[in-house]
């Protein structure tokens, strides 16, 4: 009852949460205005996603065992302070490569999620972990909802660099809010950094560890399809980035409207079915769209609305995904968290880097929909497999 009693307010970490997500996103809309005044293509301006997703899948494999050796609000007020001077960086950044270098160390700030659901952990029971888990995951699709669109309208009031003065605002908010609310959680903290990574090749040797990783890789991979192709494709439509803003936001949109979903069905159904319902409606979505494509429906919501679907099927699986990866060990939370978070951005990097590389001017409409269909396969197949595997597991016990 000790530890109920020292965790942080729920909505600290919601707040730290929608911190660690936003900066994904949330210039998006800016990136042809940025790519223009640097003087650079937007292949070049592109890579600022795939940096940043690749950085912080190795940041993942630091930070985590770094919280369950030091503890956690080290690391968390540590990678806050980190990011603010980064933001601030990008801001002021004299030209393409500078702002990529600022970029690449803002994904500091993405561990603090897995960080953030080992704090979680640490001061609930499993019950009440996968509940508050759900409220997490709300702000993980709000933030990215609200992002671009806040974005756009700050670039074309004021211009694409005080988007990034106003994240800095935000991160210096989010640190102070941590300072005074969040104590250290982590009473048990290991001896050295050796044992946590000794942790990994147990985790690593699992199929239901690996099978729950790959899901939600290519789940998230698919919306990092989505938002390294989007501006590409919206080009297409002559919209303004505050309206491609809107639209950018409405598949994490659909992702909050999974996620209440999930929280509603959750312990109702197995968390194998919803995993693969949620794989099965991004596949369906995503086909709807081709349809559309082929015939011939020239409509900015034949883009879009299909990728609806995306949002509201990872909204379904990305909770049952991250309980069940790091409920397949019950030791090193943290290690364990940082891990699959680390799998789940690499993966979904790849995906990123895919599109960023395949997608042109004149095949971007049908070839984002194709590779986003081509990652959500990928994740109905290890949906599938978990499935498989769990039922193994309950007929041993």
């Amino acid at each position: 009852m000790q530890n109920l009693l020292r965790g942080p307010r729920l909505s600290t970490l919601i707040l730290l949460s929608a911190l660690a997500i936003l900066p994904i996103n949330y210039f998006l809309p800016s990136l042809p205005s940025m790519a223009a005044e640097f003087d650079v293509d937007y292949g070049t301006m592109g890579l600022s996603l795939a940096a940043y997703a690749g950085v912080s899948a190795c940041l993942q494999l630091v930070l985590g065992p770094l919280s369950d050796r030091f503890g956690r609000r080290p690391v968390i007020l540590g990678a806050l302070v980190i990011f603010i001077a980064a933001t601030v960086g990008c801001a002021l950044a004299p030209d393409a490569w500078t702002f990529l270098a600022c970029r690449m160390v803002q994904a500091v700030i993405a561990p603090t999620y897995a960080v953030s659901l080992a704090v979680i952990r640490d001061t609930t029971s499993k019950e009440q972990a996968a509940g508050h888990f759900g409220y997490l995951a709300m702000a993980w699709a709000i933030a990215p909802m609200l992002g671009p669109s806040a974005g756009g309208f700050l670039d074309q009031v004021l211009g694409w660099r005080a988007s990034f003065h106003v994240l800095a605002l935000f991160g210096t908010a989010v640190l102070v809010l941590c300072w005074i609310d969040l104590s250290e959680t982590n009473n048990a903290p290991s001896d050295t950094m050796a044992r946590q990574y000794r942790a990994y090749p147990e985790l690593l040797g699992s199929k239901r560890f690996w099978a729950y990783c790959v899901c939600s890789a290519f789940s998230v991979g698919a919306f990092y399809a989505f938002l390294a192709g989007a501006p590409l494709a919206a080009s297409t439509f002559d919209l303004s980035p505050a309206i491609l803003g809107l639209y950018m936001g409405s598949i994490t949109g659909g992702f909050m409207a999974g996620s209440f979903l999930a929280g509603r069905v959750a312990g109702r159904l197995p968390m194998t079915t919803i995993l693969t319902a949620g794989r099965v409606l991004a596949c369906a979505g995503l086909l709807l769209g081709l349809i559309l494509y082929a015939a011939g429906i020239d409509h900015v919501l034949a883009l879009f609305g299909p990728c609806l679907f995306v949002g509201v099927s990872n909204g379904l699986t990305q909770p049952s995904a991250s309980a069940g990866a790091i409920s397949v060990r019950q030791t090193h939370t943290g290690s364990a968290a940082g891990l699959a978070s680390a799998i789940t951005v690499a993966g979904a990097s790849v995906m990123a880097a895919v599109a960023g590389a395949v997608l042109t001017a004149e095949n971007v409409r049908p070839g984002l929909l194709l590779v986003m269909l081509a990652s959500a396969v990928v994740a109905l197949a290890a949906a599938l497999l978990t499935r498989q595997l769990e039922l193994a597991a309950s007929r041993i016990k």
